[in-house]
């Protein structure tokens, strides 16, 4: 997971989606926005230079012309379109402080991203709705993955996320059924996973782990805990050794949203002898 200062720059991704336009909860300086979060992603970026001391990059942008490099990059991707092409924004930021946007399609939203965490597992018919997209399939890691900066900050040095999939057998990203991979450092605590934040349901709510852990300070991670949809796991509940076969996760990113996913039975067997539990880190 090492990278030299020329290897990697900081990386974030947002969707724009016509359809977050009807969200109240995603306006913009009181307007309705197109973009899913776009604040907390320009936040982001911000802060990030400042843990990576790139000092170059700490002005890159007011976030008025971030929004403007925004919507200009929409309108290059839909030229040819009637502008309600739904659109992966990934901004890359060097250390020079150069920003730059790419855009690829991706389905519309048919509802609101966030609806899956008012999912209760506990209920007495825990069925998720059809809204909530289908579940993916989410197996544990054979290999820790250790806590550095290139995982509590988001950077194109991705190599252990990479990694994690294709010890999991995980399809790409863009094809087959969808599955996730859970990530865990050194000390057994359940960080994140590939490509989203986390949170498993203890006992009323949804726990999501703590940044203590090295996982990365997502920007819907932070939305739903200003929401108060999620709780940030302080006593250190979320261990690999008590992760149990067929048990509910949350999966969230600013790209999709809210997800559903569940613990498939291999994870049993990666679980036994592992030396992990809860009195190995008591």
């Amino acid at each position: 997971m090492q990278a030299t200062d020329a290897e990697y720059e900081l990386l974030s991704s947002t969707r724009f989606d016509p359809f977050l336009r009807n969200l109240r909860w995603n306006d913009d300086n009181d307007e309705p926005s197109p973009f899913l979060l776009l604040r907390y992603h320009f936040d982001r970026l911000l802060a990030a230079t400042q843990s990576h001391n790139w000092d170059a990059a700490k002005s890159f942008s007011t976030f008025d012309d971030f929004k403007t490099v925004c919507h200009h990059a929409v309108a290059t991707a839909n030229r040819h379109e009637d502008g309600s092409q739904a659109l992966k924004l990934r901004f890359t930021l060097s250390r020079s402080g150069q920003l730059r946007v790419t855009t690829s399609p991706v389905p519309t939203l048919g509802s609101d991203p966030s609806s899956a965490a008012s999912f209760d597992p506990s209920g007495i018919d825990p069925s998720p709705s059809d809204s909530f997209g289908p579940v993916y399939s989410v197996v544990l890691d054979s290999v820790a993955c250790p806590s550095s900066i290139f995982t509590s900050t988001k950077t194109t040095c991705r190599s252990h996320y990479d990694n994690a999939r294709r010890r999991a057998q995980l399809p790409p990203l863009t094809r087959g059924p969808p599955a996730e991979v859970l990530l865990y450092n050194e000390e057994g605590r359940i960080t994140e996973a590939s490509i989203s934040n986390v949170a498993f349901y203890r006992g009323d709510q949804w726990l999501t782990p703590s940044l203590s852990t090295g996982c990365l300070s997502g920007v819907f991670r932070r939305w739903l805990l200003e929401q108060g949809l999620i709780y940030e796991d302080k006593e250190g509940h979320l261990i690999k050794g008590d992760i149990k076969e067929g048990e509910w996760v949350l999966l969230f990113n600013a790209v999709t949203g809210c997800r559903l996913g569940k613990i498939e039975p291999s994870v049993v067997s990666l679980l036994s002898g592992n030396g992990y539990g809860r009195h190995h880190l008591l």
